[in-house]
């Protein structure tokens, strides 16, 4: 067997054992601890899914006695040995994953994406088609006005015991010309979510003149976040600190040391979509925390998550934008040849990849329609909850740091006036290559 092809056949083993196990993802040891005596299996990349960290180098944990379990994307640490078609398999298999650990509120579209069982998602939904939708056998189950957006969210359900895919059908039978969609979910940029168990919000006093906000996990405390401006808000229950939502926050706004974020001393705005539940991140979700961010009067929004194209969410950009808020935004880690990713694919958004201490793009960055720069996203430290650093990898870590530039540049193009030249596919250039802070500086492994 090649190498490409024993490293995704170990990956889906290690997948397939996970379902002997439900438990709460959490920061997490290295794999060598976990697993000891694997020989010379390849080792798994990070709790972030297809990125290393934060939280430890492990995609599996002993969530109970002898079962090993995968919390997202398994991504094989030397990546480069896997082939387009091989990151795309894990791909699949990830959200395979991802909807049978939570079936009771997950279902898949007809391209295997994760929506939410049973739910659409309409937008500006007019009388006539409200009527319709009810007689078509429909349920209002939430339905909102954002002032800030300038949209109307109705959330309906479908007839019981009918699939999303077959409401959706019926309901654009039932009311031509609707603008409904499914209620998709949204990933950490290549999944993972992990969760810092017993972690304290972050926050903090004193807002400076420049403001940022993330739509991602809540961020938790640690030593270069105290002097931080930090306002949080959840949109999935009570914000709930991870590993992900950490370590971009420090990317942006952390200062302790020889460890620096890209924007030091701006006001960072957090909304949390997860509430540390995987099902969570739904589009609806995401628009109510664009909506709330948007009110905040930020430059820039960074959103390191990815997902399918979504008619709510496209609308939710487009007011954004409206309003002036440049909108940045990961391609992903699920490679090439996967399809590309949202919000980062949609017109007017800074789509960004990833390059490695080489100024070399990452073999496993995914694509977008159009991709506009890179920064650093590997060999690069960022901040685990609590205290202490971690190695980090992943084009969720190269979007916050062009974000951060952004918001004190300006404007693209003076964003683009300071891109370097890189290898591979990197845009216009890289953003901010003297960001990237080397894990040895701070003691991460």
């Amino acid at each position: 067997m090649s190498a490409p092809r024993r490293h995704l056949f170990t990956a889906m083993l290690l997948v397939a054992a996970s379902v002997a196990s439900a438990a709460t993802a959490q920061l997490l040891p290295s794999i060598n601890q976990a697993v000891g005596g694997l020989g010379n299996l390849p080792v798994l990349g990070g709790v972030l899914g297809g990125e290393r960290g934060p939280g430890g180098s492990s995609a599996i944990s002993n969530s109970a006695p002898g079962v090993l379990r995968t919390l997202d994307t398994v991504a094989v640490e030397g990546v480069a040995g896997l082939d387009p078609a091989s990151l795309l398999d894990i791909r699949r298999l990830r959200l395979r994953e991802l909807v049978r650990e939570n079936g009771r509120a997950l279902e898949m579209d007809n391209d295997g994406n994760p929506v939410r069982r049973g739910e659409l998602v309409a937008v500006d939904l007019g009388e006539a088609s409200l009527i319709a939708a009810r007689g078509a056998g429909f349920i209002v189950l939430r339905d909102a006005r954002s002032a800030e957006l300038g949209l109307r969210m109705t959330i309906l359900s479908a007839p019981r015991k009918m699939s999303a895919r077959e409401a959706l059908k019926r309901l654009r039978q039932a009311a031509p010309g609707i603008d409904a969609d499914y209620n998709h979910l949204f990933e950490p940029a290549g999944g993972g979510l992990a969760v810092a168990a017993g972690a304290a919000l972050a926050s903090g006093a004193g807002a400076g003149g420049t403001r940022i906000a993330m739509i991602d996990g809540a961020v938790a405390s640690h030593p270069s976040l105290a002097g931080a401006s930090i306002e949080q808000k959840g949109f999935a229950g009570n914000p709930t600190p991870t590993g992900h939502g950490t370590a971009v926050a420090s990317l942006i706004v952390g200062d302790q040391g020889s460890f620096h974020g890209a924007a030091r001393g701006a006001s960072l705005i957090v909304a949390d979509v997860y509430g540390g539940n995987r099902a969570a991140g739904s589009a609806e979700t995401v628009a109510r925390a664009l909506s709330w961010a948007t009110a905040k009067r930020p430059q820039v929004i960074n959103i390191s998550l990815v997902g399918p194209n979504n008619r709510l969410l496209a609308r939710a950009i487009e007011a954004v934008e409206r309003r002036g808020i440049a909108v940045v935004a990961a391609v992903g880690n699920d490679g090439p040849a996967a399809p590309p990713q949202y919000p980062a694919s949609y017109p007017g958004v800074i789509a960004v990849t990833a390059v490695d201490a080489r100024d070399r793009a990452l073999t496993e960055a995914g694509k977008a329609v159009h991709l506009d720069f890179a920064a650093p996203g590997a060999d690069l430290a960022a901040a685990l909850p609590g205290r202490g650093y971690t190695r980090v990898r992943g084009t969720s870590f190269a979007a916050p740091l062009v974000a951060a530039r952004l918001a004190l540049t300006g404007s693209a193009a003076r964003l683009a006036a300071e891109a370097v030249p890189g290898k591979g596919r990197v845009g216009r250039g890289i953003i901010c290559r003297a960001c990237r802070i080397d894990p040895r500086l701070v003691g991460a492994k």
